[in-house]
């Protein structure tokens, strides 16, 4: 996150990071502590909107389990876009269920930037899922949930990285117009 952070700030995208709860706690007590209730998340993102001034004029999103929870608050802040970064749209070796039910019908224009081999929903899988209309998807290639390739893959992480980036730069600006 944060060499993507970084590099949309380069480019004069104003770019906020927060913790949830459950983060910060991991952070300061170098502990392992599960993820907050969903009642909690989506609070902790619905107080960083109204802090940032309210969502017309915000893009948001998240890495994994921060982007879901922003792509369930996204319609409700009417916020201008959301993005996605290794969307977690199944828990590995499981089907999608309920992650998918408010992609379905999503009305912010969203970006969600997945690696191809993903184990939270791979390019074979995802491409078969019934998806709004408004939501693009940006494949890298070869990355898992942080991108990462393989090593036989012949790509390196800053490669993906970068491919990563350059969609969302690309999103991000063409929602300011």
């Amino acid at each position: 996150m944060a060499t993507i952070a970084h590099a949309l700030a380069d480019d004069d995208l104003r770019v906020a990071r927060f913790e949830f709860p459950y983060m910060r706690a991991r952070r300061e007590h170098h502990g392992r502590s599960a993820p907050d209730r969903e009642a909690v998340l989506l609070q902790t993102w619905r107080d960083v909107i109204a802090n940032l001034g309210g969502g017309s004029q915000l893009a948001i999103g998240g890495k994994s389990l921060g982007g879901r929870i922003a792509s369930m608050v996204a319609d409700e802040a009417q916020v201008r876009g959301l993005v996605c970064l290794g969307y977690p749209f199944h828990p590995p070796g499981k089907p999608p269920g309920a992650r998918l039910k408010h992609l379905k019908t999503l009305r912010t224009p969203a970006l969600i930037v997945q690696g191809t081999r993903d184990n939270f929903g791979g390019r074979s899988e995802v491409e078969g899922y019934e998806l709004s209309a408004q939501i693009r998807i940006a494949w890298i290639e070869d990355g898992d949930h942080s991108f990462k390739p393989r090593a036989r893959s012949g790509r390196t992480e800053k490669q993906n990285l970068d491919a990563a980036i350059d969609p969302v730069r690309d999103f991000l600006n063409a929602l300011r117009h």
